[in-house]
């Protein structure tokens, strides 16, 4: 029986429990479309993290690193702030000097945070290198842009007062030099407390994840103004 040979009644009445499904279909559609659900807030500011193992977690569960910890704040707090953090493990100024130019093209970042520096001490690279690639990056990032925030470090007393003085000393003139904003010790309140080894992983170069919460805290107060 085809369905012109039922009655119109009939007709009408399945044709109608025919388009109920559709309608909700289309409604459901429709709520799927709305501006929440489709997207949140156009990202108006973007924070390119260039680091190294210190912002990359290792060592970590994911998500428990100072970088995630910044991302899960900003959502909470603002609408609009992507965080990405494009950190690797064993990294130098002098590689993530060759990687940034196309991470400035691809993410077009509004602040660039840079924490590089401690790998090439472990390595013995030249002072006058690291600050030579520091302000590169510096000036590459304000050049795309975006706003610049070098994230310092310093090294222990073992490796002589001089290159220890200097090499913490790099991070604040090429700061001063580019107009950058600085954390001066990444690691402050952690690694110059008595009991610093509580904070690292068994390297004792890694912190753990209870000390990232820390870290945060020292990088924010000189990020906050730059995502104004």
């Amino acid at each position: 029986m085809s369905l012109k040979d039922l009655a119109p009644r009939t007709r009408r009445q399945l044709l109608l429990q025919g388009a109920l499904p559709c309608l909700a279909w289309h409604c459901s559609a429709l709520a799927a479309l709305t501006p929440a659900a489709v997207a949140a807030a156009p990202t108006s500011t973007r924070v390119l993290i260039v680091g190294d193992s210190l912002s990359a977690e290792y060592g970590l569960a994911r998500g428990t690193g100072w970088a995630a910890l910044l991302a899960e704040r900003l959502r909470k707090e603002r609408t609009g702030v992507e965080v990405v953090n494009a950190s690797i493990s064993g990294d130098t100024t002098s590689g993530g000097r060759a990687r940034l130019a196309p991470l400035l093209t691809q993410h077009k970042p509004t602040v660039v945070v840079i924490e590089l520096g401690g790998n090439d001490a472990l390595r013995g690279m030249p002072l006058q290198s690291t600050r030579d690639n520091l302000r590169a990056m510096s000036q590459a990032a304000k050049a795309a842009g975006a706003k610049v925030l070098l994230v310092g470090m310093q090294v222990p007393p073992n490796y002589g007062r001089s290159y220890t003085e200097e090499f913490s000393a790099s991070f604040a003139q090429v700061a001063k030099a580019e107009g950058a904003a600085l954390v001066p010790f990444m690691l402050k309140g952690i690694a110059d407390q008595a009991d610093a080894e509580r904070w690292f992983q068994a390297d004792r170069i890694h912190p753990k994840a209870e000390a990232h919460p820390l870290i945060l805290a020292n990088i924010w107060p000189a990020l906050q103004p730059l995502l104004r």
